[in-house]
């Protein structure tokens, strides 16, 4: 992978040994050089051909290619107006997740539901400072947000009657665990909900450890029928079954297949990284086997295409014919800046992650208030304000990993939490490997 261009190539073994002791200078290297460290290896006529396709790129700027984006570390990166909201509807939960990094609902504050009031004056927020963009985002939160069912209804429908008069078309997402889900909220969600969000972390004795209601009881049975019936009633709407893995389900690469087996081919796994308060949580200690495990989940998904099924699994998905647009390569999701979350008394922080972090409110809907110059502060989290960043290969698909995650673990926005950085390289690898390979099989 050339790092600056994004361009990625298959190569033979000789090539790749070319590349491999030759760095970004590649003029300072002839061809007689080359020739002299590989000619105990390689037929010299092959070493030639090799190091001419190679310096053909290189002249048409697809290898070790000028870094275009650098200068906007002086020049700044510009603003954009807000068109995303994670609407915390709810601060409570009917599940005692062990995991859960909004303390099982409440994120450190009271358990609470958001008024319609409050839902309102969030989407007229987002339409006053969403500027000319057009298509805005809103995602029901908790929490699980069908506790507060009534005002996402309402909220919908409140947003649905500004949209003519403001040239706007809100896309809404809800994220829920399934306890409350009915032929009511089934419907409602298939015919208003451009996403849904499952959780549901896999197998049944996996699932049940740590998804359990307040009673202690495992989630599974509850809601694997209700999930079954709302994805059948989706169409080509979209919907993604999102898993977590603890040290418990190291073999995460089986609940992702259960999941498909359940009949479901939208699938999400995200790890839990350290945590003081929750001893099952990945560490060092299992990086090695997590990333081995990323690997054979890759293999087995090749696999699966070439047998003719395909699960779309979202942490292996990358777009290698155009890439992520300028914004999401040096930004990532954009967020205190594009994007902000909402909670259930008006508050505005930098997204869902980081609310109840004082040090980070930026304002409040009810009160209409908001400081811009908070907004303009998250502009400097690009990828090239994180130093450790600059050198890195993968730098242009994280972004310098989720700020949120760095500051909760690293206490830094800035500051790459190195678990994290490790398990998001190996992803990104096993995304372009299976794009690639996936790809080269099915051709």
């Amino acid at each position: 992978m050339d790092v600056n261009s994004g361009s990625v190539y298959i190569v033979d073994d000789i090539s790749y040994d070319i590349l491999d002791f030759i760095p970004d200078t590649f003029f300072d290297y002839t061809q007689s050089y080359v020739i002299k460290k590989l000619e105990n290896k390689y037929p010299i006529e092959s070493i030639k051909e090799a190091y001419s396709e190679l310096y053909s790129l290189y002249e048409n700027g697809k290898l070790f290619s000028d870094d275009c984006y650098s200068h906007l570390l002086t020049e700044g990166i510009p603003s954009a107006p807000i068109k995303a909201i994670c609407l915390n509807v709810s601060h409570d939960c009917n599940l005692r997740c062990g995991y859960c990094f909004a303390s099982t609902g409440d994120f450190n504050c009271k358990r609470e539901l958001m008024t319609l009031e409050t839902a309102k004056n969030a989407v007229d927020f987002l339409i006053k400072n969403s500027g000319n963009i057009k298509n805005l985002e809103m995602d029901f939160f908790g929490g699980e947000p069908l506790m507060n069912f009534e005002v996402v209804k309402k909220t919908v429908e409140y947003a649905r009657s500004l949209e003519k008069a403001h040239n706007k078309n809100f896309r809404f997402t809800l994220t829920t665990n399934g306890i409350l889900l009915d032929d009511e909220k089934i419907e409602f969600i298939n015919k208003e909900m451009y996403d849904v969000v499952l959780s549901l972390d896999g197998r049944k004795e996996i699932n049940d450890r740590f998804r359990v209601t307040k009673a202690k009881i495992g989630s599974y049975d509850l809601i694997v029928p209700k999930f079954k019936k709302l994805v059948e009633g989706r169409g080509n709407k979209q919907y993604y079954i999102r898993g977590t893995y603890t040290r418990h389900n190291l073999d995460f690469s089986n609940d992702v297949l259960h999941i498909h087996d359940l009949g479901f081919s939208e699938i999400s796994m995200e790890p839990t990284l350290s945590k003081k308060d929750f001893p099952d949580a990945i560490d060092e200690s299992n990086l090695e086997t997590v990333l081995k495990e990323n690997e054979e989940l890759c293999k087995k998904l090749i696999e699966l295409k070439k047998s003719g099924e395909n699960i779309n699994f979202f942490n292996f998905k990358i777009d290698l014919e155009n890439g992520p647009c300028i914004s999401k390569r040096l930004k990532g999701c954009g967020l205190g800046n594009e994007y902000i979350a909402v909670t259930p008394n008006g508050n505005i922080y930098p997204c869902h992650q980081l609310v109840g972090e004082e040090n980070f409110l930026m304002g409040n809907v009810n009160k209409k208030s908001f400081d811009n110059k908070v907004k303009e502060e998250f502009l400097k989290l690009s990828v090239y304000h994180k130093r450790k960043c600059k050198e890195c290969w993968a730098k242009f698909y994280c972004c310098g990993g989720c700020s949120a995650k760095n500051y909760m673990y690293s206490g830094n926005l800035k500051q790459p939490f190195e678990l994290g950085c490790k398990l998001q390289k190996k992803r990104i690898e096993c995304a372009i490997a299976y794009n690639v390979l996936s790809r080269s099989h099915s051709n």
